[in-house]
């Protein structure tokens, strides 16, 4: 037996090993062999390329593929494929692009089958197709797994990420405070040192009384910054006049906690003019001091607000079914998209009024919420305006997510919540966010969503029961766990 022979009945074998080639008689491989294309691939080729024409399937022959997937600038590697598996088929099936690439790992053979042989072999053999469809749906279900993982990883990068950048600059700003905050301190108590020492009348010493106190319970102005830095600019020149030292770094605190050229007024009456330059200084390095805390006070609520956001949009240490808050669900939704959302997408808010908790898994509503608006957020491509709306419907809520970006195309609407299905460009996204939103609200909480989108505006609509039914939600569960 030549070697050519001995390696036709070796491929003969690989074909068979293929579950839905498995019964075919010898004729009939050898046709499906004689109508097929021998493929070779060294080290590295790419064999099928993601977003192509699904125009064939494959057989492995020799060697090992790897399927891969583009998302988010990198490969997420979903299979590899080893001789006697079969590749391409999903596809072929559905005559549509290819939702992965297949790249020899190491030098390869394959046998390509089109779409007309494929076809008659289903003509034929009917059984195949039962076998070919239990591919088809493990594969799925494993792909689908794969990607919902990687997506779960992605989607806590990007998010850790943002929270990152927020976290940034409250705790940038404290830093920076509690550095100056020791100056500022030691300049108050000098410049307290040298007013003690003057021959205060009781009367100034009075009015030094009065305006301690009010530097620990005055509070910032909230007048725009340029209306601060023109009343600051005024203040400087009035400043100097009166002998203050430095007064470049006196009236900026005076100015932003509301001091005018016209209170100075009164302490020109009140204190002797050898000793009203003193008073300023020491005033303004009191508010000065006391602005600085301000700043460390609100860069930590910032930070506390955060981490709460957090908490609560994790649900950290609580049971997976909660009673729970619309309304501080989607706002903690929106704190931690607050990175994409602040540099030019205006958010309108339209809760109602004592709109009631719902019982649900609360960590999969916020990841159907996160979906909802990053996809929303991509669609205006960082810039429009999101709307929120939230209101009661009898034993139900309806909760409406629209942005102003171009629109669904009608051509592909009846398609976006399919598995692996996205409008967006190659490795930007796995086709699985709405899908997995659907499940999360249709099979887990028994609820609907569905939208209504034209250009300028897409909205989605998820309409849940105010009770969750355990036997709604306790089914599979590996696609929409949040």
């Amino acid at each position: 037996m030549t070697a050519s022979v001995e390696a036709d009945l070796d491929h003969d074998a690989l074909i068979r090993a293929v579950p839905m080639f498995a019964d075919l008689s010898d004729d009939e491989i050898e046709e499906l062999w004689r109508s097929a294309e021998r493929v070779k691939a060294t080290t590295g080729e790419v064999i099928i390329a993601e977003g192509t024409p699904g125009d064939r399937l494959y057989i492995v022959l020799s060697g090992a593929l790897e399927v891969t997937k583009r998302e988010g600038g990198r490969d997420i590697t979903l299979a590899t494929r080893r001789p006697g598996e079969v590749l391409g088929e999903m596809s072929l099936l559905e005559q549509a692009p290819r939702t992965a690439s297949v790249r020899a790992s190491e030098a390869s053979e394959l046998l390509a089958i089109g779409p007309e042989a494929f076809r008659l072999l289903l003509e034929r053999r009917p059984g195949a197709a039962t076998t070919l469809l239990r591919t088809v749906v493990g594969r799925l279900r494993s792909t689908e797994a794969s990607l919902v993982q990687a997506d779960k990883l992605a989607s806590l990068g990007t998010l850790a990420a943002g929270l990152a950048h927020e976290l940034n600059n409250p705790a940038a700003a404290i830093q920076r405070s509690s550095e100056l905050l020791g100056e500022a301190f030691e300049a108050w108590r000098q410049r307290t040192l040298v007013l003690n020492a003057l021959d205060l009348t009781p009367e100034e010493r009075a009015a030094l009384v009065d305006l301690e106190a009010g530097i620990v319970a005055c509070g910032r102005m909230r007048d725009s910054d340029a209306a601060i830095r023109k009343e600051e600019s005024r203040l400087i020149t009035v400043l100097e006049g009166l002998g203050v030292a430095e007064a470049w770094e006196v009236a900026p605190a005076m100015a932003a906690y509301g001091w005018t050229v016209e209170r100075i007024a009164p302490l020109q009456a009140g204190f002797a003019e050898v000793r009203l330059p003193v008073v300023l200084q020491w005033l303004g390095s009191g508010l000065a001091a006391q602005q600085l805390m301000e700043e460390i006070q609100r860069a930590s609520k910032a930070i506390s607000d955060i981490i709460h956001a957090v908490k609560s949009y994790a649900y950290l240490d609580r049971a997976p079914v909660q009673d729970v808050d619309l309304r501080q669900s989607l706002e903690d939704t929106l704190m931690i998209l607050n990175h994409k959302l602040k540099h030019g997408i205006e958010v309108v808010r339209a809760f109602e009024d004592d709109l009631p908790r719902v019982t649900a898994y609360a960590g999969e509503l916020n990841q159907v919420w996160t979906n909802l608006i990053d996809n929303a957020i991509q669609a205006m491509e960082g810039k429009g305006r999101l709307e929120l709306a939230a209101r009661r419907l009898s034993n139900e809520v309806e909760i409406r997510i629209a942005d102003s970006g171009p629109g669904i195309p009608p051509e592909v609407a009846g398609r976006v919540f399919e598995p692996f299905f996205t409008t967006k460009a190659q490795g930007i996204g796995t086709g699985l966010g709405l899908h997995i939103a659907h499940n999360i609200v249709v099979n887990r909480h028994g609820g609907r969503l569905d939208f209504t989108s034209r250009p300028g505006r897409t909205e989605f609509r998820i309409v849940l029961p105010l009770r969750l039914s355990l036997t709604v939600g306790s089914g599979d569960t590996s696609n929409g766990r949040g």
